[in-house]
């Protein structure tokens, strides 16, 4: 079965709207494109963390086939998300034919890890390394997976943008996080922003070794750079900057990565609708 058939099988059954499939389809075709890097064989048993709606658990669900198994723990409330929930969307597919080989976990990774003792194949955080609020906690993460897992497996946006109509993207990621830096607390989406150089030291300072790295171009169909531009150009950013950065110096700042991303919306062809979604970074550590 080609990958494009796996992904729309796939797509199928997370929860989505019938008359927008082809923005779950996009995504769950990203996800295989970066499981191609990963190497993760049938009978496998992983931990994934960061699942969120479950569109990388999917994926993974099916790789692992029938003998495997997907430990998808994730700490945000069964309410969050939108359009659907977290609890909406992974009652959904543990209501298909992927239910089985999944138990979904609703808890932070580190009060997980300190609570059970299950040794796994991989352990896979896959678009969730900018939810983390900080730098150490990432760190704290890394070492305790050392006890539980084989290898550890990575995926985020890159902050690489090969092709020219995704560097909107690209600044509107660093304006969102010069804000939410500043933040005591976070619910966005993008905040603590890491490059893969930082990914790395982080990785190796807790004890794993980079095995192999690699990019992937974000499809067509990927919105996720869409989102991020519209949400950093719109009047609420505005808002949140003038009420949680004090120093005038510093709110320049955030204001410059936002003007920067709006001028470069210029040379992109249709402008904020051609935009397109940064590379990202895979990479696996041993």
């Amino acid at each position: 079965m080609s990958t494009d058939l796996d992904a729309q099988s796939i797509a199928r059954l997370s929860l989505h709207d019938p008359k927008h499939f082809g923005i779950q389809h996009s995504q769950t075709l990203h996800r295989l494109e970066i499981l191609k890097n990963w190497n993760i064989s049938a009978g496998s048993r992983v931990l994934e963390l960061g699942c969120g709606q479950g569109d990388c658990t999917t994926v993974l669900a099916h790789a692992v086939g029938e003998d495997g198994k997907v430990v998808a723990v994730d700490p945000a409330s069964l309410d969050y998300g939108s359009p659907y929930t977290l609890g909406q969307a992974q009652n959904h597919i543990s209501n298909g034919p992927l239910g089985g080989r999944i138990i979904w976990i609703q808890q932070s990774p580190l009060e997980y890890l300190s609570a059970n003792h299950t040794k796994f194949d991989a352990a896979i955080l896959a678009h969730s390394l900018w939810y983390f609020p900080s730098p150490a906690l990432i760190l704290d993460t890394f070492r305790a997976l050392k006890q539980y897992s084989k290898r550890l497996l990575l995926a985020e946006w890159s902050l690489v943008a090969c092709h020219s109509s995704a560097q909107p993207h690209v600044l509107a990621a660093l304006a969102q996080a010069a804000l939410e830096c500043r933040k005591p607390e976070s619910t966005s989406n993008v905040r603590t922003v890491l490059s893969p150089k930082r990914l790395t030291e982080l990785a190796v300072a807790a004890g794993w070794q980079l095995e192999s790295e690699s990019y992937v171009q974000a499809g067509d169909g990927l919105l996720d750079g869409q989102w991020e531009v519209g949400a950093c150009l719109a009047s609420s950013f505005e808002k949140q900057v003038e009420e949680s950065v004090g120093d005038d110096r510093e709110k320049g700042v955030v204001f410059a990565l936002r003007d920067a991303c709006e001028a470069s919306l210029h040379g992109v062809q249709g402008g904020r609708k051609g935009v397109r979604s940064m590379d990202v970074w895979v990479a696996t550590f041993v």
